[in-house]
């Protein structure tokens, strides 16, 4: 079945990407078809090379109010197991992205919304943004990443309390904790903010950029020992390439660089 790319908005602003979550009705609640359709929008993004870095945010009062709980409602046990299959691919996909993504979170992140923000390299918030991982709250466990992503953003105690409580938290405590990096007073400051980060972003060396991304994702459980020996070795291959030739003689040269993405 092809996916309906109506639930999921793309537009650009000259490097940058933004994927906006379009069921408003439903609080942008991440049904099987917005999954599917947030993952065709991956791949697109993923296979344009003047995109540079992307934004993800959600359409009316919220960024994805939790998955789809009356499509969830009748599941059998193996069904719901591929449901959660679905969310990781996805989730897994954009965390592989070889460019900032920054989620800009202007409402409810709840459940597999917040999962989806957890995924993104780095999350800005409004100042009406809730946090939380209510699913214990419906006798559900979280299923696209909220044992996982949660607790490598904002340590063991914080994400033991979200998970196991299903408390929300509120924008100015999600930036206290680490979750959220900023808090913005509105939705336009919010969005602009993003777009602002990921174009800072995209400006960069771009095979670094992807390099010390994918440095620090595969780095996140690895051995300290283990970890210094990627960087090491990513350090070295950096100088193969035009942008770091690019990079150093601009900076010499006390002009700025043009990046070629080789």
């Amino acid at each position: 079945m092809t996916a309906d790319l109506n639930l999921v908005r793309m537009e650009r602003r000259d490097a940058v990407g933004i994927l906006t979550l379009d069921r408003p009705d439903a609080l942008n609640a991440l049904s099987r078809g917005l999954l599917e359709a947030l993952e065709v929008r991956i791949q697109e993004a993923d296979a344009e090379p003047g995109i540079r870095g992307l934004v993800i945010t959600g359409e009316g009062r919220a960024f994805a109010a939790g998955a789809d709980i009356a499509e969830m409602r009748g599941l059998e046990p193996l069904e719901a197991e591929r449901f959660s299959q679905l969310g990781h691919r996805v989730f897994g996909a954009l965390e592989a992205l070889p460019i900032p993504v920054v989620a800009a979170v202007n409402g409810f992140a709840l459940g597999g919304g917040c999962e989806l923000a957890c995924a993104c390299d780095w999350i800005y918030a409004g100042a009406r943004a809730r946090f939380g991982q209510p699913e214990v709250a419906l006798g559900l466990v979280p299923g696209f990443g909220g044992t996982t992503r949660l607790a490598r953003k904002v340590g063991a105690g914080w994400a033991r309390e979200l998970v196991l409580t299903g408390e929300p938290i509120d924008a100015e405590t999600a930036q206290r904790i680490g979750l959220a990096n900023r808090v913005f007073d509105d939705a336009p400051s919010l969005l602009e903010a993003s777009v602002g980060a990921a174009a800072k972003a995209a400006e960069k060396g771009p095979v670094a950029v992807a390099q010390a991304k994918r440095l620090m994702v595969s780095s996140a459980d690895a051995d300290l020992a283990v970890a210094n020996t990627l960087e090491q070795t990513a350090f070295g291959a950096v100088f193969a390439t035009h942008d770091r030739a690019e990079g150093m003689d601009a900076f010499l040269a006390k002009r700025d660089p043009k990046f070629e993405g080789r």
